[in-house]
């Protein structure tokens, strides 16, 4: 089988869909598999290409892996002119250059958002004579109105409509990463073949055991109780809510919060937390993924925030920590909500619930046993329904069943 994944986002780039995709492509590898990734000069979140990048096309394989590498217009800019042009760049780009680089592909997987890309799948699709695998990792334009960054009914959610219904109809398979995702899109779509494919966490290397000394004096003192976030600071993530509670809670010596990673919101954030002249808070650089999991092993409670519901969304944050047997608090609805109550793995609070998240964070600031518990059970639901493994197995299975 030759599988190619179509995405704007890949490591040395660190975010979800990075890890999420090229872990993917890692175990479709190792069952024997011959794996493509065709996608953009690394450039996110700062909207710069990484050095040792750039170009036109620059193509290398990792791992047994042959990834191609395709222009890109990089932005960290939030203006419509600017973001489409970051979009249709790679759109073109890969198109163009997909065509004579790309070989030849039985499944052709393309990641959304951004939406757009389901225009470069159409166009390669017919050029390799391959099967389209729409992979939607959030619902596009519902989340963007959400976001309030298009305006219901306006032009451009009516373009990003047709294009959804356009993207759906030429796919061989639709997959989410979330079963509300595949709930919406069958409700429209209902002639559609969908396949749950979950998001999850390497529980081999997201494990308690991770925890290290090194890790821990990191993030702060043994007798502190260190709340930590690390992922993108962007305007989904909500950030700004965990600074309200540090100030509610700044008198209190013992509670520390780091948030860890890059991006959009965060000059914002730290512009805010200095006028506040807050000290239980603090900012610390991206870190290369191979030193994230000692870290979330080795904090106290881990902190998974989003602004405000966003259909379908699951941040994949919540079974990393789940894997490290950390106790999550969970500001989210939806989906993510449900499987941190079902499976007793942390505490959800309701975005925009200050009150309730500084409630929360007192919670299981006095309660190591409470902590202990909640970690566990995550720790169970990861290796038995989270496990990237088992999930790529059976993905796999499907699709060699499908040739």
């Amino acid at each position: 089988m030759n599988l190619t994944i179509l995405t704007q986002y890949y490591p040395p780039e660190i975010g979800a869909p990075q890890a999420r995709l090229s872990e993917l492509a890692q175990r479709i590898a190792a069952r024997g598999h011959q794996v493509s990734i065709l996608t953009a000069m690394p450039n996110y979140p700062k909207g710069k290409i990484y050095e040792g990048y750039g170009g036109i096309i620059k193509r290398e394989t990792v791992g047994g892996i042959r990834i191609i590498r395709t222009s890109i217009y990089p932005t960290q800019k939030t203006s419509f002119i600017q973001r489409m042009s970051n979009y249709l760049s790679f759109v073109a780009s890969s198109a163009l250059l997909g065509s004579f680089y790309l070989p030849k592909t039985d499944y052709l997987l393309v990641e959304s958002p951004p939406l757009f890309l389901g225009l470069s799948s159409w166009w390669l699709s017919l050029v390799r004579r391959s099967r389209i695998i729409f992979n939607v990792s959030d619902l596009w334009p519902e989340s963007a109105v959400r976001l309030g960054v298009v305006q219901k009914g306006s032009l451009s959610y009516r373009v990003s409509e047709k294009l959804e219904a356009l993207c759906y109809h030429f796919a061989w398979l639709i997959t989410g990463q979330s079963r509300s995702i595949l709930s919406s899109i069958q409700a429209r779509f209902p002639k559609r073949q969908t396949y749950h494919l979950s998001n999850g966490a390497d529980t081999q290397k997201f494990h308690p055991n991770r925890k290290t000394p090194q890790a821990r004096s990191t993030l702060g003192g043994e007798r502190e109780c260190v709340a930590f976030y690390a992922g993108l600071h962007g305007l989904a993530q909500g950030l700004d809510q965990i600074v309200d509670a540090a100030q509610i809670l700044q008198t209190d010596h013992q509670l520390r919060f780091l948030l860890m990673g890059d991006g959009p919101e965060k000059g914002n954030l730290v512009r805010c937390v200095e006028q506040k002249n807050l000290t239980n808070i603090r900012f610390m650089s991206p870190r290369p993924s191979e030193e994230v999991p000692p870290l979330v092993a080795s904090a106290d409670v881990i902190l998974v925030t989003l602004k405000l519901h966003i259909p379908g969304a699951v941040p994949s944050k919540i079974y990393e920590a789940m894997a490290s047997a950390r106790p999550v608090i969970l500001v989210a609805e939806g989906e993510a909500a449900d499987i941190i109550r079902q499976h007793e793995a942390g505490i959800v609070v309701s975005p925009g619930d200050i009150s309730g998240l500084v409630d929360a964070l007192n919670t299981l600031k006095q309660a190591s046993e409470l902590r202990q518990r909640l970690g566990a059970n995550g720790r169970r639901a990861a290796e038995q329904y989270f496990n990237r493994d088992i999930i790529a197995s059976n993905f796999i299975s499907y699709l060699e069943s499908s040739q």
